[in-house]
């Protein structure tokens, strides 16, 4: 089984920024593919932007040159680095990670707050 921690949300004023942690543990050699989701209240969750074991990355359209995903494999560890931040972009944030045979393991939310 995989373990997820996360951290970095807070409260950032529009146009801020702020990078959230994910850090894995336990199985993590079966990983596929790790990711930041949110959820906004009343709104469906949301892929954010997805790192694969090899490297490459798939992002929503809505964040696409603010947000940044990276991972360090040394530390098990996947990064967002969320930058011109917006209202907008306020929800709680999830980490997923994907294992090979298509099991989802998620973290416990961390809130992201963007507001003047």
């Amino acid at each position: 089984q995989v373990q997820l921690v996360e951290s970095g949300g807070g409260l950032v004023q529009p146009g801020g920024s702020l990078r959230l942690s994910c850090a894995a543990s336990g199985s993590v050699f079966s990983i596929n593919a790790m990711g930041w989701y949110r959820q906004a209240p009343g709104k469906q969750r949301e892929l954010v932007a997805r790192i694969t074991r090899s490297g490459s990355t798939d992002y929503a359209d809505s964040v696409k040159g603010r947000f940044t995903i990276s991972r360090d494999n040394a530390k098990n560890t996947v990064y967002l680095q969320m930058n011109s931040l917006k209202p907008e972009d306020t929800a709680v944030y999830f980490c997923n990670a994907l294992s090979r045979s298509n099991y989802d393991t998620w973290g416990q939310g961390t809130q992201v707050t963007v507001s003047s």
